[in-house]
This record gives structure tokens, sequence and C-alpha cells, in this order.
């Protein structure tokens, strides 16, 4: 049972206070929606079950975090991966650069 002001976390009832039900109810809207496939780029993958997601697109399947494809820990080793590519890129510019003089 779906309430006016806590959504879908109505079924909670008077329990865990509003708050909580409030948090829940904004989670499980965007856990809901369909989110954005990493390999074909469309808007198509959905929660199979907890940590797992499939496109329903391209029919790939793949782990992910529990409610959302791209985790917290996944987005920031994405992130760290970019620095060092970055760096490692400035290397060798510099490395040319210095061979070429």
């Amino acid at each position: 049972m779906a309430t006016k002001k806590v959504g879908s976390s109505g079924r909670y009832g008077p329990r865990y206070g509003t708050r909580t039900k409030k948090i829940v109810a904004v989670i499980e809207s965007e856990q809901k929606k369909k989110q954005e496939c990493p390999y074909c780029e469309r808007h198509a993958v959905k929660r199979v079950a907890a940590g797992i997601w499939e496109c329903h697109k391209c029919g790939k399947k793949f782990a992910g975090g529990a409610y959302f494809p791209k985790s917290v820990v996944s987005q920031a080793l994405a992130a760290r991966e970019m620095a060092l590519k970055q760096t490692k890129d400035l290397k060798e510019a510099e490395t040319k650069a210095r061979k070429g003089e």
C-alpha cells in the first residue's frame, strides 16, 4: 500500500519512522528505473537480483551495486584508473619530449 508521503515504503506502516521510509522510497524509485547499459549505452538495464543487472537490449548480464548498476566503489575505482592513465600519458609525453631534444 503506497501512501502520499512515503510512496512505496508505505508498506511498512507505522514502523521505522518517516525519515527512514522517505530514504527507502527514494532509493527504490531510482532502483526501479531503467538504468544505462555500460556496453550498449541504452536505458534498458533492469535489476535481476541484489548486485545482478541485465540489459534487455543487448542481453548482457553484469555485476554492479546492490541498488544501482554502478556502485560507489566501482565509480571510485574508475576515477582512480582514469587518473593513473592520465599520469602515465603525461610521463610518456615528457619522455618523448626529452628524446626529441
